[in-house]
């Protein structure tokens, strides 16, 4: 099972409302739940046996941000909100010797690289699917990130 099968089942049992889904097979076993303590919150755990060796897969493609409008009532209603499309962990530069990807005040464009999300041991480049300002920067450098957790507001304008 790849990553993306995963992600499609996180995503699936999030909308179906289940609270806890299971899947073993011969070299992985899988828990999806989702908690009662804040509205779609989903956590996922995966174990692997010591014994099996699991070839290192190489990197997949850059995975695109879901984009929505924000629906709060404050100043944040005008900006666009990017989510992270997988769990992992947030990473704003490629490596700790290189300087960050974006920062607040930085203009993007369609397709920029926005930060680095590590699932699974792969190292996933986020692209912006929106042009414009960014300006608030919602989530710290080497921590964890669920899906769909807001990343980043960008003001369109």
């Amino acid at each position: 099972m790849d990553l993306k099968e995963i992600q499609h089942l996180i995503k699936f049992v999030a909308k179906s409302g289940a609270s806890e889904v299971k899947l073993e097979m011969e070299d992985i076993k899988i828990t999806i739940r989702t908690g009662s303590q804040s509205k779609n919150e989903t956590t996922i755990v995966h174990q692997t046996p010591m014994m099996a060796a699991q070839p290192v897969a190489s990197a997949p493609p850059a995975t695109p941000v879901e984009i929505q409008e924000s629906s709060e009532k404050n100043d944040d209603s005008k900006y666009i909100t990017v989510k992270s499309p997988i769990i992992g962990t947030f990473y704003r530069k490629p490596s700790p010797d290189k300087p960050v990807f974006v920062s607040v005040g930085d203009t993007i464009s369609e397709g920029d690289t926005v930060c680095i999300i590590e699932a699974m041991k792969l190292f996933n480049e986020i692209e912006s699917e929106v042009s414009g300002k960014i300006v608030k920067i919602l989530v710290d450098d080497s921590t964890p990130v669920e899906f769909d957790q807001p990343l980043f507001l960008v003001d369109p304008s």
